[in-house]
């Protein structure tokens, strides 16, 4: 399937779904290390919030290389993911988390609230292209 049509297949099952795949790369052993999130979709930005802030592995990844493949169900696609750490900008992705999620569940789960990461679906297949490149550099 072309990446356009694989995009909008994806974004229409996030409409849907609790639970996204996402793989980055590894700073340090260079492969494609896979773990599922939670996400808040909010039209063409797919937002993530790392369970443990700053701390968390896949998100200290994602600063060394901003490729990420977002997949669910049936499709997947490449993108770029984008570090937030601007504090009220966080502080909105959390409250959009505590929304879809509930306060409990996101005070249960989630312990540091100190950055976020915003995944533009809209993206151009240049920049997927460009990151894709990104990808092909990791040891798979």
């Amino acid at each position: 399937m072309p990446p356009a049509k694989e995009k909008e297949k994806l974004k229409s099952l996030l409409q849907r779904d609790l639970e996204v795949q996402i793989s980055v790369i590894g700073r340090k052993s260079r492969k494609v290390v896979s773990r599922p999130v939670w996400f808040v979709l909010d039209g063409d930005k797919l937002y993530l919030l790392p369970v443990q802030g700053s701390d968390t592995q896949w998100y200290k990844n994602l600063l060394h290389n901003h490729w990420i493949e977002i997949s669910t169900r049936s499709a997947k696609a490449e993108f770029k993911g984008t570090p937030i750490t601007d504090p009220k900008v966080v502080a909105s992705v959390v409250e959009k988390f505590r929304e879809k999620y509930g306060a409990g569940d996101v005070k249960k789960y989630y312990s540091k609230f100190d950055v976020a990461v915003v995944v533009d679906l809209s993206e151009s297949d240049v920049a997927a292209e460009e990151s894709s490149r990104n990808k092909s550099k990791a040891r798979v």
